[in-house]
């Protein structure tokens, strides 16, 4: 799969050599790092996960892919495990060479030998970038009397990201399974929701759930939102305490084969929806519809979004929080205190994926095997405009990850509960034995 992959690419870039570093091992504090996780083009390409690797691709040469790796080191295994190394760059991951990563410096410009274009994604990695500039300089003084100069560097990201954006049968595999561990958790934590537990604790159960099943890590912090949190985009703190009344919002993706989901889901914690929130939640969940229904091949990717606003206009103008036509308020705007984000964006290794949205002037069309959400909002905050009393902080999003496919859209999410009903018989109830 992955020398499929890399084959796909280098057909598409055409002459020259591509270089790609991986993810590096970062400092969280003290002698504390971050928990690893690779890069996703790096791993897409590769399938390497260990830090602080380069991969170099040749397309025609005796040995077109070539890594160079961390070399096993029995000592450093006593601590923290062993490395792939140099032989396994070669007898696990398919390099036609490999090298230690001490011997970049010296190897990389006989690599290069011969090549003018150099695609390489500038500014994403300070020390390789160095190495890149001082080859290119090298060349350039010593064209003359030697090497031919290298002419360019290409980014080679448009075309990782292009194939990136169409999934296979084994991704789209990969993401349906975090999705379905996704709405196992989602349940749990559904189940066991009621007022008085902290936010924390409803995540706990969540991710615990995901780790059962699992998945070793989550896409994305979980968000947790109770109350008016709910209107906060990207709450991460997860620290107040569920209150009798509130909504409460999760924005969720367990993680599987590096592939994320992303889902959300609103719900009461008491279980019942005041007629406030019941009228606000009906709104969203309306849009979401009418969005997801119009996706499919073919269709402008901006159009889901265009469908889904409508609906959430029509529905702010009906709760008096805006006033105007509808088309007079998606012309100047009028909606956006309440409704800041846009309808959708890729999923895939990247919770917002990799692939652009427009060609020039022109929304991408939508093809069979991308993957993209569909989550409108309303967020009544009195804090950014005039809200009715009655929905003051009353906070709603739902979200679903859809899969274009060849005669319409798969809701690789639809079977994890957002209706009211389904909610209700949910919400506070553990699950039966």
């Amino acid at each position: 799969m992955f020398e499929e992959r890399r084959s796909r690419l280098m057909d598409a870039l055409g002459e020259g050599a591509l270089v790609i570093g991986a993810a590096r091992d970062l400092t969280r504090n003290g002698d504390v790092d971050h928990e690893f996780r690779q890069d996703s083009s790096f791993y897409y390409l590769t399938g390497f996960e260990e830090p602080d690797a380069v991969a170099v691709l040749r397309p025609g040469h005796d040995e077109p892919f070539v890594l160079f790796v961390r070399p096993h080191d029995p000592d450093q295994a006593v601590w923290v495990g062993p490395r792939v190394g140099v032989e396994g760059a070669i007898e696990r991951f398919g390099a036609s060479a490999a090298f230690p990563i001490e011997q970049l410096r010296e190897q990389l410009p006989k690599l290069l030998e011969g090549a003018e274009t150099v695609h390489f994604a500038l500014g994403g990695d300070g020390p390789l970038d160095r190495l890149l500039t001082e080859l290119v300089e090298r060349r350039r003084h010593g064209a003359q009397r030697g090497p031919t100069a290298i002419a360019r560097i290409a980014d080679p990201t448009p075309h990782i990201d292009r194939l990136r954006l169409i999934k296979s049968a084994a991704e789209i595999a990969e993401l349906q399974r975090a999705i379905d561990v996704t709405g196992s958790g989602i349940e749990a934590a559904m189940r066991a929701t009621r007022a008085g537990l902290h936010e924390y604790e409803v995540q706990a159960v969540m991710e615990a759930e995901f780790r059962r099943l699992g998945s070793i890590r989550n896409g994305f912090p979980s968000i947790v939102a109770s109350g008016p949190h709910a209107c906060t985009l990207h709450y991460t703190q997860n620290r107040r305490q569920l209150e009798p009344g509130d909504l409460l919002l999760l924005d969720v993706g367990a993680e599987w084969g590096y592939y994320s989901a992303d889902v959300t889901r609103t719900f009461p914690v008491d279980g019942a929806f005041t007629p406030e929130q019941r009228a606000v939640y009906d709104i969203v969940h309306e849009a979401q519809a009418r969005g997801i229904a119009i996706a499919g091949p073919g269709v402008p990717f901006h159009d889901v979004h265009d469908a889904a606003l409508r609906v959430l206009v029509e529905g702010l103008i009906e709760l008096e929080v805006i006033t105007g036509s509808v088309d007079e308020a998606i012309e100047t705007q009028s909606y956006r205190p309440y409704y800041v984000h846009s309808t959708s964006h890729w999923l895939g290794l990247d919770v917002h994926d990799a692939g652009a949205y427009r060609v020039g002037e022109a929304s991408v069309p939508l093809e069979p095997g991308m993957v993209l959400t569909v989550e409108p909002g309303l967020y009544l905050n009195p804090d950014v405009g005039p809200v009715p009393d009655a929905l003051r902080n009353i906070g709603v999003r739902i979200e679903d990850d859809v899969l274009i496919t060849a005669d319409g859209r798969d809701v690789l999410s639809g079977a994890i509960p957002s209706d009211p009903a389904a909610l209700a018989e949910i919400v506070g109830r553990p699950r039966a034995e």
